[in-house]
């Protein structure tokens, strides 16, 4: 159920932006500090958020694919606190931040849509965090798998289930060799 209305929504945003942006593989849509003015949403491609800690490391916090909405708790605040990078080849859509609350103010229904939309967004963070908490490949594997409903994305991108769930593609593939039938 969540799921369906965070469709809806996203096909709601995307249907009032009207701006629709191409971005090239490797570089930023925004930085770390810079000003929150517009919300973004991903019609094709991939952008990863990334937050870069004291200690020089980053960590990726959120991967954005097809219809998604980038850095959604971003709405709340000045400014952003990762860089978003773009991973491949990306289209987007954007709306002015301003103009975005302005119709959470005024729809009653895109307001409940918005939050049924970040309640799954909690949900799924808890999820790939259990997800994380796992020991082993195999268990971290079958978990991910319960999550999508069993399914298995194209080769081509296996690299990007072994990112979410902390496993090197090489990891991956032996476990997935191993269940072969």
């Amino acid at each position: 159920m969540i799921l369906i209305m965070s469709e809806e929504f996203v096909d709601k945003l995307i249907a009032i932006t009207g701006k629709r942006r191409e971005l090239v593989h490797g570089t930023h849509l925004f930085y770390q500090g810079d000003r929150v003015k517009k919300i973004f949403v991903i019609e094709k491609g991939y952008i990863e958020l990334t937050r870069h800690q004291i200690d020089g490391k980053s960590i990726v916090l959120q991967r954005a694919s097809c219809k998604t909405v980038l850095a959604e708790a971003s709405v709340y605040s000045d400014i952003y606190h990762c860089d978003a990078v773009v991973a491949l080849s990306t289209s987007i859509y954007e709306l002015p931040k301003n103009a975005f609350l302005a119709r959470l103010r005024e729809d009653d229904d895109f307001s409940n849509l918005w939050a049924a939309h970040l309640a799954g967004e909690v949900q799924n963070a808890r999820y790939r965090s259990e997800i994380l908490s796992r020991k082993t490949v195999a268990a971290r594997l079958d978990g991910w798998l319960a999550w999508q409903g069993n399914k298995l994305p194209k080769k081509g991108q296996w690299k990007g289930i072994a990112a979410q769930i902390g496993i090197s593609p090489e990891a991956l593939y032996r476990e997935l060799a191993k269940r072969r039938p």
